[in-house]
């Protein structure tokens, strides 16, 4: 009886922390020195640029941002600059704010990366089908500048997986004290 009245009640909790840690985890970290230039300043679509992230006490991390193909892997000396870099994505213009995961801590908006051009989209339909989607779909990615999930997503999930490895368990042990 006792199992049944502590899984909603761990529920609540896990719920009650997942909607005020992210906030307070981000605002604690986002007031740090940790600053991001990207070079250069301003690049094209497809194009690969640098990144170097000073003010991180490790040697490794990461950054990404909503125009990047993938994340820049950036790596250094401990207390020296870490650097990276990673490919714009096809189809994108604008600015894009960077994060960068070091020292285990996420600090977001620490940089700017600004992609001047899209890259080269076909303007006719290509012969092998398609008709006349190729206008339609340079049209509908105009729009679709979109980033992946953050860290209060991540934090969420990782969370409600805590809170059903806990609730696996509280099953598990109260089949065996019937047995």
């Amino acid at each position: 009886m006792r199992i049944r009245s502590l899984a909603p009640r761990a529920a609540e909790v896990a719920v009650l922390v997942a909607v005020a840690l992210p906030g307070g985890v981000a605002r604690a970290h986002e007031s740090g020195s940790v600053e991001a230039t990207v070079t250069p300043a301003t690049a094209d679509a497809g194009a690969s640029v640098e990144v170097t992230v000073t003010g991180c006490e490790g040697a490794t991390g990461a950054a990404g941002a909503g125009a990047f193909e993938g994340e820049a892997r950036l790596s250094g000396r401990g207390g020296d600059d870490l650097k990276g870099t990673a490919k714009i994505r096809k189809g994108v213009t604008g600015s894009y704010e960077l994060t960068v995961i070091c020292d285990g801590h996420p600090h977001q908006g620490v940089g700017t990366v600004r992609v001047a051009g899209r890259s080269a989209e076909p303007s006719a339909p290509v012969r092998a089908g398609g008709g006349g989607t190729a206008q339609l779909t340079s049209a509908a990615s105009e729009g679709a500048d979109e980033a992946g999930p953050g860290t209060r997503h991540a934090v969420v999930g990782l969370i409600l997986a805590g809170v059903a490895a806990v609730a696996v368990a509280f099953r598990s042990a109260r089949r065996h004290r019937s047995e």
